[in-house]
């Protein structure tokens, strides 16, 4: 596999950051010592311009190349933020923050772009810019969506954006992506329901929100199941059901809460529609009233063609015939997404193995990747800005 040498050479330097960085997991937008450290790490690799508070505490990384007469700049995202999980396993660096884990592997996304800025800060073998971002907030804040509304791409003149996401479950080592939509759009719903509370001996009396919630649960999964064509994808799925605080009072209101994932817009929209139909109608079935709050989260993540197709040959780079350029689709969600709404670009998985899942207490990043990644961002520049 055709590291570059230099990345090689600083590699224990890099799993030295990504676990120093494990074991002081933040959340959301709460990641100051994470930005710190990014920040200071830049400015010691001599990068051009280091700028801090971008999406409330975002940082990027400014790199020009010995020769800028392209015009053109690049940019490369990592997240950095961590998950409100409990680490399960006993390690060196296991998280010192209790509740609080690096169970995605945003620790090494983040020390992976640190370790290309630093390559590419000593190099500067290509003509044009690259920026270097790192995002806040992707567990759900949506801090990828904050820094392009605070104006990051034109502030930074960015002309194509790439983001990178370690995969447990495929081979170690393969990248793997494909063009057009590759992760769902992933929504919240609320769902209140107000019935007419009483004893739980005289239910002839009451408006039983339970049985309500029971089957206005039943009855969305026929949304995707009769609503949404067959060959389209979509996912509802009721998560938390709160209802009543003693065993013999039916209570007077309940609340439902979930997700809703969807690969394109028409079924997206599709699923609010039908949702908020289901739900008033239900309800009003045994007499009650309820409500949808239907909140839009992240969208579709879609790779621009030719940037998928530029991003497997550069991976093709570093790994071979390792690339799968037809990688499933999946339902979860990624706040890339409002990047690539912005700009034209790719996101690619980069394979770690057989190893435990992603949001898993004891998931680890595997730091045998890290070159790779690195090798493959460094190629990404260099190639998408030739140096002639």
């Amino acid at each position: 596999m055709p590291i570059v040498n230099r990345i090689a050479e600083f590699h224990q330097d890099v799993t030295a950051w990504r676990r120093d960085i494990h074991a002081h997991p933040e959340l959301q937008f709460d990641v100051h010592r994470t930005a710190a450290l990014v920040a200071d790490k830049l400015k010691s690799f001599g990068v051009d311009e280091v700028v801090t508070g971008i999406g409330r505490t975002g940082v990027v990384g400014v790199i020009r190349g010995r020769k800028t007469e392209s015009g053109r700049t690049i940019g490369l995202r990592a997240d950095m933020d961590a998950l409100p999980i409990q680490e399960a396993v006993e390690r060196p660096y296991k998280s010192t923050t209790p509740g609080v884990m690096h169970a995605c592997g945003h620790d090494g996304h983040t020390a992976m772009l640190l370790g290309a800025a630093r390559y590419l800060a000593e190099t500067r073998n290509f003509d044009g810019t690259a920026v270097v971002i790192f995002q806040p907030a992707e567990e759900g804040g949506g801090g990828g969506r904050v820094m392009v509304e605070e104006g990051m791409m034109d502030r930074f003149s960015i002309d194509e954006v790439y983001g990178m996401h370690n995969a447990p479950g495929i081979p170690f080592g393969q990248f793997a992506l494909r063009s057009g939509s590759m992760m769902a759009a992933a929504d919240m719903f609320v769902i209140d329901i107000e019935g007419v509370g009483g004893h739980a001996a005289r239910p002839q009396r009451c408006i039983d929100t339970t049985l309500v919630g029971a089957h206005i649960m039943t009855a969305l999964q026929s949304v995707v199941s009769r609503s949404v064509d067959p060959v389209e994808a979509a996912v509802i799925s009721v998560t938390t059901f709160k209802a009543g605080d003693a065993f013999n009072v039916i209570p007077q209101t309940a609340r439902l809460t979930g997700t809703a994932r969807t690969l394109s817009p028409e079924v997206r929209d599709l699923l609010e529609e039908r949702m908020a139909q289901v739900v008033e109608n239900t309800a009003a079935a045994f007499g009650a009233k309820a409500t949808l709050d239907y909140q839009r989260h992240y969208p579709v993540l879609s790779n621009h063609a030719r940037e998928a197709g530029f991003a497997a040959d550069v991976a093709r780079q570093v790994a071979g015939d390792k690339v799968d350029t037809e990688t499933p689709q999946v339902m979860g969600g990624e706040d890339f997404a409002f990047m690539l709404e912005a700009r034209p670009g790719a996101f690619i998985y980069l394979g770690q193995g057989d190893t435990q899942y992603l949001h898993h207490p004891e998931y680890d990043f595997d730091d045998e990747i890290i070159p790779i990644g690195c090798s493959y961002w460094a190629r990404l520049v260099e190639t998408a800005l030739p140096a002639g």
